[in-house]
Parts: C-alpha cells; structure tokens; sequence
C-alpha cells in the first residue's frame, strides 16, 4: 500500500495498461479481462487487475496531466514493479491526414515541461517509446487493418493552451497529435528501466474541430486497448 494506491503487495501484474479516467478503466477492464477485481479506490482512482489469455494485467487510472500520471507512474514501478505501461488514451490530431478514430503510436515526445523537467536542468532530454512495444503495437493494428499513425506527439502541461503559434509550429514539425500525458512516462519508464509506449486514439481534431461523437467512443477506444494488450504480450 502506498499513499495513493491501496493495493496490497501482489495485487499489481507487471503488466499495466493507465487510462486517464478512471471510470475508462473500469470500463476496458470489465470489457477485456477475465475476473477483473478492484485493486485500488484511493481517491477515486480506481485499479482493477484480472486476466487476458491467461496472462495478468492491471488496468488503472492515472488522472489528467503529467503531474497526475507521475505519482501514480512511480508507485506502481517503485512499489508494485511494474514492469511494462502502456497508456491508452484520447488525443487531438494537429496533422490533416490524421483523422478522428484513428489510432497513433507515440515513437517519441515532445512538451514544453513535465514533473521531470527539472532534474535535466539545460539538457532537453528525448524521451522515446519502448522500440519492442511499438513495433508490437504496429503489427497489431495492421492486422486488424485499423488506421494507424507512427511518430512525434506533443505532450501538453495545459488543456486551454492559447497559443496558437506553439500549434503552428508543432504542425510544421510533423507532429501528429496533443495529449497530455506521455512524456512524463516515457522519461519515468527510461529512469527506472522499463516498458513504456503510448496508443492514442483520436477524439478529436485541432484543425477541422471534428469530434468523436459520445455514442461511438467505446468502439473505436475498443480498438486502441485490443492493440495495447496485444502489444503487451507479443514481446519478449
């Protein structure tokens, strides 16, 4: 037990898929594992761990941001031993020919600050996803013949971002979408020597402002877990 997961020791797989709704994670966990149990409630963030094709796996919520997904990221690796996170989540497409429901894999990311920032001091570290995961990830939604992108994401500290120019140049730099969460993992994952990769699904779109409609999210959300656990599992 930590201060923000009660979870008893072995409750946690090794294998941990983080939504940042919690409510999405009890959704994807009553969807896709088998005998799933509530692990952790703390403060609403609800864990729950079960099992998919027999092997275990914790899906829990990390909150919004990287502050957030930070404290929940360190617990679960220092305490638990995680050993590979896979964030699934929502996204904004910043690129034309990325389009609402598709999928992208986040190769590397970039953001203005995060939790970890300042421990590199002047160096802009480049934290970058687990190559085995991705290209993981990749073959699985291939063959599910699912739209999928590979490459930059930007990870936001700000919901209401105004600045505009910020997204232009995000834009002109190819990057193919905004959350707000995964740099700070990946930096966490390259720290403590473990798995990390980010599958986002894209809810909506910066440049037309289309959205995902409420009644269609769980489908297309669907797809984005399917390739997580798939991934999770199809590498050494």
């Amino acid at each position: 037990m930590t201060v923000h997961i009660g979870a008893k020791p072995g409750d946690i797989a090794e294998t941990v898929l983080l939504p940042g709704d919690p409510y999405r994670a009890r959704w994807a966990a009553q969807t896709f594992l088998e005998n799933p149990v509530l692990v952790n409630e703390v403060r609403g963030m609800l864990g729950y761990t079960g099992t998919w094709n027999g092997q275990r796996v914790t899906i829990h919520g990390t909150g919004m941001g990287m502050p957030s997904l930070s404290i929940y990221a360190n617990e679960l690796i220092r305490d638990y031993g995680a050993k590979t996170l896979i964030r699934i989540g929502s996204a904004g497409a910043l690129q034309h020919h990325v389009r609402v429901r598709d999928i992208v894999l986040a190769q590397a990311t970039t953001t203005l600050g995060s939790p970890s920032r300042s421990i590199f001091r002047e160096l802009n570290f480049a934290p970058v996803a687990d190559f085995g995961l991705l290209s993981a990830a990749h073959a699985a939604a291939t063959r599910r013949n699912i739209p999928t992108h590979v490459g930059g994401i930007y990870s936001s500290d700000t919901f209401y971002d105004e600045r505009p120019d910020l997204s232009d140049q995000l834009q002109r730099h190819n990057c193919l979408c905004v959350e707000m969460e995964a740099a700070e993992l990946y930096t966490l994952a390259a720290r403590h020597d473990v798995r990390a990769l980010a599958v986002l699904t894209i809810s909506d779109h910066i440049l037309t402002h289309e959205a995902l409609p409420a009644d269609q999210r769980e489908r297309s959300f669907g797809d984005m877990v399917q390739i997580a656990l798939e991934a999770a599992f199809t590498t050494g």
